[in-house]
């Protein structure tokens, strides 16, 4: 194995702490029982611009927060690609579950939490926050999760692991040029270019959507950003399916409360609500939107349609 590429395994979670923080940067890390027996393993590629590591280790919370960041700045960006188990990743006001289908771009210089199971296994790609924003301004303002399962995601996830499984047998300059592709291919999804999937997979994907909307149509503050993150598809991508299907994410949301509502309004389980408080439960903001939109689309007011089958 060369100097720049080096493995190791450590056997408590107080070796694997500083192992950890020594790679990704200062953190406070929460595992089950530290007096029990752990066993992490780290193998990673170091050039002077790309960082490439395997980690797995037990089941731990790791949170980065504005203290840690102030007294061990990075200026990174991290690729997270999980092989096998999942982790759910937190940063800002976005968050979501990643695994061997889903892939997640951080900015390690803002207050971040990730926790994940003992059967973790995964690949990390860390490279220089102005790498990232010189290629992709947009990229640069993640976090994005980014679907690895298919089309470009896909191709993504399958040169990460590539570049890990052959690293013996490349030298700085290949690793580095390696790398500068992936993160083009990197940048190119988080800007929406896993938006070039086959148009024959839109179908599934609108199907999908919809049937995400059905289930989470109440929640307030449901949105394109949210369903898209959610699915693993860029916020651009399904907004062009919709667009496809003649609809838009709002019209959507919007019909879909609709049709709750006035199910609503016609059940003797909802009897004893006032119309506003139907209007509330089924995500709307207010009684006067929800009225004016109701009569819209059904041509009748809520009041009229009130025990109506």
């Amino acid at each position: 194995m060369s100097s720049w590429s080096q493995a190791l395994t450590v056997s408590s979670a107080s070796a694997w702490d500083e192992v950890f923080t020594d790679f990704h940067g200062a953190s406070r890390i929460q595992v089950p029982d530290r007096r029990a027996p752990w066993t992490g393993h780290l193998e990673w590629q170091r050039s002077k611009t790309y960082s490439l590591a395997l980690c797995s280790g037990g089941a731990e919370v790791v949170d980065r927060d504005t203290r840690h960041i102030r007294t061990d700045p990075r200026g990174t960006y991290e690729l997270l690609v999980p092989l096998t188990g999942s982790a759910r990743v937190e940063q800002g006001s976005a968050s979501g579950e990643i695994g061997p289908g889903v892939m997640a771009l951080c900015d390690i210089d803002r207050p971040l939490t990730f926790a994940h199971g003992a059967d973790l296994r995964s690949i990390s790609l860390i490279v220089s926050g102005q790498h990232v924003s010189a290629r992709s301004p947009l990229a640069a303002r993640g976090p994005h999760l980014i679907g690895g399962d298919r089309g470009l995601g896909r191709v993504i996830r399958q040169l990460t692991t590539t570049l890990h499984e052959e690293r013996e047998h490349l030298s700085e300059t290949t690793f580095d040029i390696a790398c500068d592709r992936l993160l083009d291919l990197v940048c190119l999804a988080a800007e929406g270019g896993i938006d070039s999937a086959p148009t024959g997979q839109r179908a599934s994907v609108e199907a999908a959507i919809r049937r995400y909307v059905r289930e989470h149509a109440c929640d307030r503050d449901l949105d394109v950003v949210g369903i898209a993150r959610a699915l693993g598809w860029s916020a651009r991508y399904v907004q062009q399916v919709l667009q496809a299907a003649g609809t838009t994410s709002r019209d959507l949301i919007r019909r879909e409360r609709l049709n709750i509502a006035r199910s609503r309004l016609a059940s003797a389980r909802w009897s004893t609500y006032s119309i506003a408080e139907i209007a509330h439960a089924s995500g709307f903001g207010s009684h006067a939107s929800f009225a004016t939109a109701f009569r819209a689309e059904f041509g009748l007011t809520p009041r009229e349609a009130r025990g109506r089958p």
